[in-house]
């Protein structure tokens, strides 16, 4: 009888050592729709979502930034934006993601404060205490051990740091989630095909939004990793949230 752990990809059912290679294929396949990508599976909206991330993170001058799954650089970018003299390092399991964002003009005017790093959130590459703020955005969910990413991403804060994560999230209403999940899995999969010939991948990303956990349950897991102060903010009624939490 085998010992080995599963998680899930989606609904699937796989080995703990295949997910991560499984969703390394799928972002491969939307590298260069990966923007695109966002409109469809947001609605458009998840543009918004990051500027309301910055409100609330505030970024400060001088700051050192580590955006985990930072795909094509939007939180990076806006991050610099905001923050003066501030410096961020990009990291992100794939590297035809991490190739899109140095096309983007943002990563070119902010060459100077901006790295590029290949790397697993559950395995960072970093010094202790080497990072003012962690952010990941869409990301946490594809994590194949989601504690062992928050883990990390205390270890890796200076004390007093701050952790931030946008997360396709739960809507408390039953009737508006279930209005959701028809959109989801109806619509989105199909757009996948017309915009990236890639349906499969698109129908990966929407059951993943399922299986991650509630607004609480998340919050908790930020909690056993070490932080304090852990609080949300729902983001149009909950299909995406906000989780901020403390270093101290």
């Amino acid at each position: 009888m085998s010992d080995q752990k599963t998680t899930h990809f989606g609904f699937q059912t796989v080995d703990e050592d295949q997910k991560a290679g499984m969703v390394h294929g799928v972002f491969t396949n939307v590298a260069s729709k990966y923007d695109i990508m966002n409109d469809v599976m947001s609605m458009g909206i998840h543009r918004v979502w990051k500027d309301a991330m910055m409100d609330w993170l505030a970024p400060r001058a001088g700051t050192k930034l580590l955006d985990v799954a930072g795909g094509t650089g939007d939180v990076a970018f806006r991050y610099l934006k905001r923050a003066p003299g501030a410096h961020a390092t990009v990291c992100d399991m794939t590297e035809g993601m991490l190739i899109e964002g140095r096309k983007r003009a943002e990563a070119e005017q902010m060459a100077g404060s901006l790295d590029w790093i290949v790397g697993d959130a559950m395995a960072l590459p970093f010094e202790d205490n080497s990072f003012d703020v962690y952010t990941i955005s869409f990301g946490i969910r594809n994590v194949t051990r989601i504690p062992d990413a928050l883990s990390e991403a205390f270890r890796v804060l200076k004390p007093g740091g701050r952790i931030m994560v946008l997360e396709f999230s739960q809507i408390p209403n039953d009737l508006m989630q279930k209005a959701y999940d028809l959109y989801s899995f109806n619509v989105i999969p199909k757009m996948g095909k017309v915009i990236a010939n890639d349906s499969e991948s698109y129908q990966y990303l929407v059951e993943s939004i399922r299986q991650f956990p509630d607004q609480e349950t998340f919050a908790a897991m930020i909690r056993t990793a070490g932080f304090e102060q852990v609080s949300y903010r729902n983001l149009t009624m909950g299909i995406a949230a906000l989780h901020s939490g403390w270093k101290i």
